[in-house]
């Protein structure tokens, strides 16, 4: 089907992103192993490390006073997530002057369609020293890259991973079994520990294993049609993407000491929840679901109780923040008679079941008195005309009612590696 698969993608993957960016802001930081924690204290975990921190063994999840015990000289820095997306857009916009960007998969990675004219092995080495020192004079020095090409995206991403960090991998089609060949089952994006045991299960443990079933042996060893997705896509295939609905809209937040006793925590929370209900509107979409997660400190020990609560309750397609905060501070009271008055150190929600705004028909009367129907309409539109202000005038220039300036700021939004924030959703 396939016989010589010619390079179609660029894959560009930053190194180390959010502590090269740290390095990139501030100079002494640069050549000294960088940690960058949610906020400053030993008890949360790293979500990024210098490449002179990895040498150490640190790693994104690596607990702080774990890391500073592998590392007596380590600097542990509070993420500045708006310079993150800040440095996202400049190096996007950097990447496109020298070739499209076809797809932005996360906030440090960018992927890249080839044409004819440049996806030679010769004219991509080309393009991609050209890209890297492109990012190097017009964003950053500390900014380095690792890129891959291959004949799909898939590939390319693989390749990418292979030479870290500042590495550029070219997979040609004469060189893709056998390079693809040393890897092992879990350099394939999306496959985790689980899959790993379910393709063991089939007496598939070595990649080389792998490339040798047919397509109908590897969907029956995944268990579904994407077995056989994946054994044309390592062929080197091009195959069209599947299109996945956005299924849920979520916001978590570690918090710092000073907003762990439960009133500051359920401030922040409904902060979460007013971004979620922007997030919402903007994609078109009404959520059937609100969930909330609440991790506290640890118990003393002796004390059996989880650490961790989780709730949730079903929604009358909800697309108006008035009603989401309502519906979160019902379930906030439900923790506290779980929890009682205990400091808390993380709080989640989400939203699921989500529908287009405009299909839900009818009345939206409910009978759990979460929604007025004859308010609907007037929620919906004071929460779309404080989409409006915060747009213009940055994010909680108006919001619902408590004290901005004080010690319920959550500090700005988290990023999710595969969402990237929009620029309003930070502070102005």
């Amino acid at each position: 089907m396939i016989d010589s698969p010619p390079l179609r993608w660029l894959y560009l993957d930053l190194n180390s992103y959010f502590a090269s960016v740290e390095q990139q802001l501030d100079p002494a930081l640069r050549g000294r192993p960088v940690v960058v924690a949610p906020v400053d204290t030993d008890s949360t975990s790293a979500i990024a490390a210098s490449y002179e921190a990895k040498a150490f063994g640190i790693r994104t999840g690596t607990k702080i006073w774990e890391a500073r015990a592998l590392c007596r000289d380590l600097v542990v820095v509070p993420g500045r997530h708006g310079d993150y997306v800040r440095f996202h857009h400049k190096v996007i916009a950097e990447v496109a002057r020298h070739v499209p960007v076809t797809m932005v998969c996360s906030i440090d990675e960018v992927a890249c369609q080839l044409m004819d004219n440049e996806n030679s092995a010769g004219a991509v080495a080309a393009l991609a020293a050209r890209i890297k020192a492109g990012v190097a004079a017009n964003v950053g020095t500390c900014l380095t890259s690792s890129i891959g090409a291959a004949p799909n995206r898939l590939l390319a991403k693989m390749a990418a991973d292979m030479q870290k960090p500042d590495g550029l991998t070219i997979l040609t089609a004469d060189t893709l079994h056998e390079r693809l060949s040393r890897l092992k089952l879990s350099d394939i994006p999306g496959v985790g520990r689980n899959m790993e045991r379910r393709l063991a299960a089939a007496g598939i443990v070595t990649m080389e294993r792998l490339l040798a079933l047919s397509a109908h042996e590897a969907q029956l060893a995944w268990g579904s049609v994407w077995g056989a997705r994946m054994h044309w896509l390592l062929k080197g295939a091009e195959i069209a993407e599947t299109r996945h609905d956005q299924k849920s809209i979520g916001h978590s937040h570690v918090l710092g000491p000073d907003k762990r006793s439960p009133e500051r925590a359920r401030l922040v929370t409904r902060r979460l929840v007013m971004k979620a209900g922007t997030r919402l509107r903007q994609a078109g979409k009404r959520a059937g679901w609100l969930g909330l997660m609440v991790k506290s400190e640890a118990r003393r020990e002796g004390e059996t109780r989880s650490t961790r609560w989780k709730g949730g309750t079903k929604l009358p397609q909800i697309i108006d923040s008035l009603s989401l905060v309502a519906v979160m501070e019902q379930l906030w009271q439900q923790m506290l008679d779980a929890f009682g008055a205990v400091r808390l150190l993380q709080v989640g929600i989400t939203l699921a079941e989500l529908t287009d705004a405009d299909a839900v028909q009818g009345d939206l009367l409910d009978c759990a008195g979460l929604v007025d129907a004859n308010t609907e309409t007037r929620r919906r539109a004071l929460s779309e005309a404080m989409d409006k202000v915060n747009s213009r005038w940055g994010r909680d220039a108006v919001t619902l009612g408590h004290d901005l300036h004080g010690a319920t700021r959550s500090g700005g939004p988290r990023i999710a590696f595969t969402r990237i924030p929009e620029i309003l959703e930070f502070d102005a």
